[in-house]
């Protein structure tokens, strides 16, 4: 089997060292290349044909996003953004997700040499999942879902399973998405798609770091009719508005009385994330029942397909993005692989199943 081969590109020397050193210790992918700007990395792709590059968001002479536009028109490939975990690295990293990075690994504001080899296996693992994505016609990117690896917690950590609850249909519905990978633009997507009217609260859980969780929803908010947030423990869910996950806590949906509220809680990683897609449609599934709409969106490995089971256990329906359209289709697959998935659509055709699912008596 061929080598995977990583061309790395970013403005520091101390990176680049110590980036290649990472995957030096890999067997199956290796470092042909690196270059300290895009004028260098352009004519090393001429020369080196990498399967794959990562990329630093901010450089000199010119920065990661307009080297990746270009990039993307002329000689399409999977690029891994490396960005800081600020505000500002924030709004530049869902900037080159939107002209076609497959993904980003966050980089240590301090000690990066540590830091890095801290992360290590978060990048050791992007990279890999990013050589396996292609290019289609339709500009969307194809990943087969990765291999299992055994998790450390299920959301027993955070909620309890679901005994057996009696839930009453009422004229609230409530829409549960889950989504990873290419996630921010998917659900960048199905938002836009989705009149200011429907009648429905709409909660999202997105592995995404913290400083970039409240960027991504000011973002979403500034493109679609609908009101977007960043959640807030305690906060009222009301049909028309979306309410995302904060990125370093877990988004749940309580009852309280007639109304939904947004619970936020601080327990630990599940399936190694959080928030955690398990957690949130586990809740719905105790909370809202047969009220609720699962959404499955792109994703990397298998968060909330567990939980999908669940709330599709209550009578709700369950939907989930395809194959074709999918950026990575791990999270989505997997649940249509355990049988939960009532529905598998491609993602042009999501928006209008959610309003026809809301609307139906």
């Amino acid at each position: 089997m061929s080598k995977i081969r990583l061309l790395i590109v970013d403005d520091s020397a101390l990176v680049r060292q110590v980036l290649t050193q990472v995957f030096a210790q890999t067997p199956d992918i290796e470092v042909v290349g690196t270059a300290a700007d895009p004028y260098v990395a352009r004519e090393k792709i001429k020369q080196l044909n990498p399967d794959v590059l990562t990329l630093d968001v901010e450089m000199p002479k010119m920065d990661g996003v307009t080297f990746l536009g270009n990039l993307m028109r002329l000689r399409p490939m999977p690029v891994v953004m490396v960005s800081t975990l600020t505000e500002q690295g924030a709004d530049v990293t869902l900037r080159a997700l939107e002209n076609g990075a497959v993904d980003f690994v966050a980089k240590p504001k301090f000690d990066v040499a540590e830091g890095l080899k801290e992360y290590a296996e978060e990048i050791i693992g992007k990279v890999r999942m990013a050589a396996g994505s292609r290019v289609r016609a339709i500009e969307k990117r194809v990943l087969k879902a990765p291999p299992v690896v055994e998790q450390k917690l299920s959301a027993d950590a955070v909620l309890q399973p679901p005994g057996e609850r009696r839930h009453f249909r009422t004229t609230d519905r409530i829409i549960g998405i889950g989504s990873s990978t290419g996630g921010t633009e998917a659900i960048k997507d199905v938002l836009a798609a989705l009149p200011i009217d429907i009648q429905a609260g709409i909660v999202i859980s997105q592995h995404i770091p913290a400083a970039f969780s409240g960027p991504f929803a000011r973002r979403v908010d500034s493109i679609t009719s609908l009101s977007v947030c960043e959640a807030r423990d305690g906060q009222q869910i009301m049909p028309g508005h979306v309410y995302i996950a904060p990125g370093d806590r877990h988004l749940l949906v309580e009852r309280d009385g007639a109304r939904y509220v947004c619970r936020l809680s601080d327990g630990p990683p599940v399936n190694r994330h959080i928030p955690s897609v398990d957690v949130m449609i586990r809740s719905l599934a105790q909370n809202a029942g047969p009220n609720a709409i699962g959404l499955m969106l792109t994703g990397m490995g298998s968060d909330g397909a567990a939980s999908m089971g669940e709330l599709k256990q209550t009578g709700a329906p369950i939907l989930v993005q395809d194959e074709l359209t999918s950026v990575v289709w791990g999270m989505p697959g997997e649940v249509a692989k355990r049988g939960f998935a009532d529905e598998v659509l491609p993602l042009g055709k999501i928006a209008a199943r959610l309003v026809e699912l809301v609307n139906r008596k």
